[in-house]
């Protein structure tokens, strides 16, 4: 999730937002957002209204232009499968697959990674691990979840990573300014309760839910959905996690980083890289 300031209103609102979180012990604690717009959050995290999304997502998409390197087509029927939907998405990734695909010389890479390591990140799309960890296809595994977390799912891609495939070496990577810090689980799992829709975000850094009431689910408060308060424990925790993992052998050593989005750079969490040191 993206929280640039692109004016001096959002840098005042910057300096006022705080998100309240919920302790263990039921105290209600604020978190400071630093660099968060709420402009800039709802414009490229996607968390908008109804209207929002099609005033902010889809107006620019409805002229067959190139920008930024991405063919936009018309917002046109496109059959998917069995149906048919109006999405210009979907004609822009099928046209630059079949340009990707015109060059393409890779279709004789070998399905180990070749430089033997993974990487567990966050899905943000701010997010290149090719670009930051200097990748090309074929030379290592990328696992991507909300939050870069240690989920029951990363602990399985991992084991398989090694297991079969041969990696030999770890990375954690979190990341600065992760939307997994500006909420808790009861937040979200009240927010799925009431409707399904996109939340709206407020200026005080709360959410309002933007749906029709009473067309959500409670199943939210079943799942554990890994949100952060500290990024610095967070990835000690996961490193930690995988280090005593009965299925992750000992010599194994898992590093953990945190990605900054406004550097680009790979800051250690000195702590993480230590827990997980080979033993």
């Amino acid at each position: 999730m993206q929280f640039d300031s692109n004016s001096q209103r959002d840098k005042q609102e910057q300096g006022k937002m705080t998100h309240r979180k919920t302790g263990a012990d039921g105290s209600r604690k604020r978190l400071f957002l630093r660099g968060f717009s709420r402009r800039s959050f709802l414009g490229r995290a996607g968390v908008l209204t109804a209207a929002g999304f099609i005033a902010g997502i889809m107006s620019p998409l409805l002229s067959s232009v190139t920008k930024g390197g991405i063919v936009q087509a018309q917002n046109i029927d496109v059959q998917v499968g069995p149906f048919t939907v109006k999405s210009s998405v979907v004609k822009e990734v099928l046209a630059a697959n079949r340009e990707y695909a015109r060059t393409f010389t890779k279709g004789n890479l070998a399905i180990p990674p070749a430089r033997k390591f993974a990487i567990l990140t966050c899905m943000d799309a701010r997010l290149d691990p090719a670009k930051y960890a200097g990748l090309s296809e074929g030379d290592a595994h990328v696992i991507r979840n909300a939050g870069g977390r240690v989920s029951n799912d990363a602990i399985r891609s991992l084991v398989i990573s090694h297991k079969l495939l041969g990696t030999q070496e770890w990375f954690v990577i979190h990341h600065t300014n992760c939307g997994m810090e500006f909420f808790t689980d009861d937040i979200i799992s009240q927010l799925l309760e009431k409707d399904l829709d996109t939340a709206t975000l407020n200026a005080d850094g709360t959410f309002t839910p933007a749906g029709t009431p009473g067309t959500g689910s409670t199943e939210g408060y079943y799942i554990k959905w890994l949100t952060i308060e500290k990024q610095e424990e967070s990835v000690a925790r996961d490193v930690r996690r995988i280090r005593t993992h009965p299925l992750v052998p000992g010599y194994i050593p898992i590093y953990g980083y945190i990605y900054d989005v406004k550097t680009g750079r790979l800051n250690e969490v000195p702590r993480a890289t230590e827990i997980g040191r080979p033993i």
